[in-house]
């Protein structure tokens, strides 16, 4: 039994944090209010004070980093939190483990790959992309160890995503929904458990550290036909789903900081998005769940 630190405990730090304690790990789960599943030790502080990270991370094999500041404030609140992960690294001697996004790709013409340059389009793109560069460089320097797992938009419980919030919750109750999105595109989404399970086997094997990891995802579903078995899944009236346009994103925006902040990602919705993630899908032989069964899970809770 080691000592595991899960910083964050949305979908993805609860789902970390609950498979490390069913293999029998020593889990600590830092957040600012101290929240997490049954369990594990729960630990209310700053993770953006590096020193006191370090302190909590002392001894431990592996940091997870899984927290996720507000959408809007990506900007303000990664920057301290991407440097202080590093810091407290460093000082600790845990592998660095970074849930991360497909942001700092860019706007790309082609399925994802590891391998693709970090081109960000956007400053979400490049808020993403800097902390990456910058927890690889301290790994080249021998300074930690360190990887990144990345992932499309989240299916499953706790998943926040265009999706899950503007049209999801309108499908299951009948109603018509409308989002900021080409309906037909291609588009492929991530289970969250499997973002999980790629987490800590990239956290067991130091071949896989110095490097960018894709999450085993199934094949992308439009958004048109993921409403449609939305509803065939809940039981609801055929889906009526109508996309939004960019004007109408841009007003909403005047008035919502959430509805801004989508504006400059408008290039993930309006043509494919399609992720590659035969890599780890051969290096650890994780079989991503079926969209079906992480789109139940999204129901399921939605109806809880």
């Amino acid at each position: 039994m080691s000592l595991q630190i899960v910083v964050g405990a949305g979908p993805v730090g609860t789902a970390t944090a609950r498979r490390l304690a069913e293999r029998g790990e020593q889990v600590r789960v830092i957040t600012r209010s101290g929240s997490g599943p049954e369990g594990v030790e729960r630990i209310a502080a700053d993770a953006t004070d590096a020193a006191l990270l370090a302190r909590y991370a002392e001894g431990a094999s592996t940091i997870y980093s899984c927290a996720g500041p507000p959408y809007h404030r990506w900007p303000t609140d990664w920057p301290p939190l991407g440097a202080a992960l590093v810091k407290a690294a460093e000082a600790s001697g845990a592998v660095l483990v970074t849930t991360g996004n497909l942001y700092g790709y860019g706007a790309v013409d082609r399925p994802m790959t590891e391998d693709m340059p970090l081109r960000p389009n956007s400053i979400k793109g490049q808020v993403r992309a800097k902390l990456w560069t910058d927890a690889l460089e301290a790994h080249r320097a021998g300074r930690i160890r360190t990887a990144e797992v990345r992932g499309s938009d989240y299916l499953g419980a706790g998943a926040l995503t265009t999706f899950s919030v503007m049209v999801l919750p309108k499908v299951v109750a009948g109603k018509r929904a409308s989002v900021p999105a080409d309906l037909d595109a291609p588009h492929t989404w991530t289970y969250v458990g499997d973002v999980a399970r790629t987490l800590i086997a990239v956290g067991d094997d130091e071949r896989a550290w110095g490097r960018a990891w894709h999450v085993p995802s199934a094949e992308p579903v439009s958004v048109r036909a993921l409403a449609a078995r939305a509803a065939d899944l809940a039981g609801a009236p055929p889906a009526r789903i109508a996309a939004m346009p960019v004007t109408a994103l841009r007003l909403a925006g005047l008035f919502n900081p959430a509805a801004r902040a989508l504006v400059e990602t408008q290039y993930q919705w309006r043509r494919p998005f399609v992720l590659d993630s035969t890599a780890a899908t051969v290096a650890f032989g994780i079989k991503p769940a079926p969209v079906d069964d992480a789109l139940r899970e999204s129901v399921e809770e939605l109806r809880r």
